[in-house]
């Protein structure tokens, strides 16, 4: 008996054309433009960790205060002040508000019910991120390698770590630097840029007013060009005669003009310069020089050595942009310890650059490397990390559930909150002396017509109030023949760095004993009040309270 396989009916066998493509050579349907390397979303990654970081930590508690309380000033007034509006001692004080518009956006920001205290987190971490992502961007598309990115990422964040810190319009002056950073190191000038960089410069004027820093960077890839040419060439009429020197001397000039393009006009360029020359940020610690007693110091170092080091062995051509940028700024970071957060970036660029030429070299592979290949999944990824980083945040938990974190969760441990309360519901009767350090959260948040001895904007302190302000803190000879001649009949000071004033107070049978204190803030009450107000002596006009001693500008 002969055994017949039969064979399937034709319409059971599978038909690649009829059940659809095969699944291992599907097509990327997202649009060419809109694909990602998944380097990209690594990196949204590590972005999304530095913000959810930022947005997290608690507002510090000097100076932002003092930006809002201007803030809140120009917002109920309607204008912009003319003189000194908040210190009682330094009426009258020509007044040239440099951060207006940083000090309008930070109000709104904790001024908004839904947001209140996230909204200022928010802005914080967000102008951070956008440091570390335009730097991030530069360097990738400088290496297209991702953890050279990364390297660059974190050494900007490590040796500028001290002053990212703080909230402050400086923060917002730095995003306006490092996009021009960006588009300075591309390989040319765009027809945009001659659009683009005078935009950013004018607002970067009535952001902050270290819009110096922009024209600087623009000088020194001005001026290195030019060196490159002329090195290369020997020819001044070749140098004067490159398209690239020309046009950035053009956008220098018209990035220079576009800064006039505030409320004060010329006048910001002469109180911009005269800021860093006041007597009394002697005495701050934040524009002493860098030392190597530091953290900051050891950091600054420790960064110089290894580009100096990259330098020797890198392949790359070293540009004279370069050396004019870390050693101008260098030098600057060495006289104020203020000045690395500008000198972080650029330094972070290069070392990117420079390490990945050196990596390169030693695989012995070209310098450039190839695009890394793109697709649409990564677009979805990246887009789904940007999400879930926002989400969890809580600025991003306020805009979308209206939630708050707990203030005392929101602000810095050192943050005078007891005090502003306390002299809320108790309002003190004439001036108060306190420590510059906390009248800025006091301004912001005590009473109203809070007379308020000194606050951190110290540059618009007449000088001899400034002089006084330091004989008491140092307790110098008649340190309180001061308070009594201030009419000072309350005093409000920290007791973990001012313990010896403190006690010398309380051992004072002028001042009640014991004192209000509590967390760590000390408040004294003179037991028989000086009747007496500081607009009865108007030490703006004094021989020692003149302009000449003070620098108007707030460029704090």
């Amino acid at each position: 008996m002969s055994s017949v396989i039969e064979e399937p009916p034709t319409d059971l066998v599978p038909n690649s054309e009829e059940h659809g493509p095969d699944v291992s050579v599907l097509t990327d349907k997202v649009p060419e433009h809109l694909r990602a390397p998944r380097a990209l979303a690594g990196m949204v990654l590590v972005l999304g960790f530095v913000y959810v970081l930022f947005c997290s930590r608690p507002i510090w508690h000097t100076d932002v205060w003092g930006h809002l309380s201007y803030g809140r000033y120009i917002w109920e007034t309607k204008s912009l002040p003319a003189t000194e509006p908040l210190l009682p001692f330094a009426k009258g004080m020509p007044f040239v508000d440099a951060p207006w518009l940083s000090q309008l956006i930070g109000f709104a920001a904790v001024s908004t019910p839904r947001l209140q205290l996230a909204g200022l987190q928010g802005l914080y971490a967000i102008m951070v991120t956008c440091c570390g992502a335009l730097l991030a961007w530069r360097s990738y598309r400088q290496t297209r390698n991702g953890w050279f990115s990364l390297l660059s990422l974190a050494t900007f964040l490590l040796v500028g770590s001290i002053p990212l810190t703080v909230l402050r319009p400086q923060l917002a002056g730095l995003v306006c630097f490092m996009f021009l950073l960006t588009r300075l190191t591309g390989r040319s000038i765009h027809r945009s840029d001659w659009f683009v960089i005078p935009a950013v410069f004018a607002l970067w004027a009535n952001l902050h007013a270290s819009f110096f820093m922009g024209l600087g960077l623009l000088g020194c890839f001005c001026l290195g060009r030019a060196l490159d040419l002329f090195r290369q060439t020997g020819s001044l009429r070749t140098v004067w005669g490159d398209n690239r020197v020309r046009r950035l001397f053009l956008l220098t000039e018209l990035a220079a003009a576009a800064v006039l393009v505030n409320p004060y006009t010329i006048r910001l360029y002469v109180e911009a310069l005269r800021f860093s020359s006041n007597e009394n940020l002697e005495d701050l610690t934040e524009w002493h020089p860098l030392t190597l007693r530091e953290d900051q110091g050891l950091l600054f170092v420790g960064a110089a050595v290894l580009l100096a080091v990259l330098y020797r062995l890198s392949p790359r051509r070293v540009r004279s942009w370069e050396v004019l940028t870390l050693v101008g700024l260098g030098l600057s970071t060495m006289w104020s310890t203020r000045m690395i957060v500008w000198w972080a970036p650029v330094a972070a660029l290069l070392l990117a650059q420079h390490s990945f030429a050196v990596w390169r070299a030693w695989r012995h592979a070209p310098l450039i490397a190839e695009p890394t290949p793109r697709a649409g999944k990564w677009s979805f990824v990246t887009a789904g990390l940007i999400w879930i980083c926002f989400m969890i945040s809580p600025f991003g938990i306020a805009v979308i559930h209206g939630k708050h974190v707990d203030p005392s969760r929101s602000v810095s441990p050192f943050t005078p909150r007891f005090a502003a309360e306390y002299l809320t519901k108790n309002p003190p009767q004439g001036p108060v002396f306190n420590t510059y350090e906390w009248g800025d959260y006091l301004q912001w948040a005590g009473p109203k017509d809070l007379q308020l001895f000194v606050n951190s904007h110290v540059q618009l302190v007449p000088r001899d109030v400034w002089i006084a302000y330091m004989q008491v803190i140092e307790q110098r000879s008649g340190w309180e023949e001061v308070l009594d001649r201030y009419g000072i009949n309350t005093v409000v000071v920290d007791l973990a760095n001012r313990e010896s004033l403190v006690k010398r107070l309380k051992d004072d049978d002028k001042w009640q004993s014991p004192p209000v204190e509590r967390d760590g803030q000390v408040i004294f009450h003179r037991k028989k009040p000086i009747n007496s107000h500081p607009a009865k002596t108007d030490l703006a006009n004094s021989p020692e309270g003149s302009v000449k001693d003070t620098d108007p500008s707030g460029a704090h």
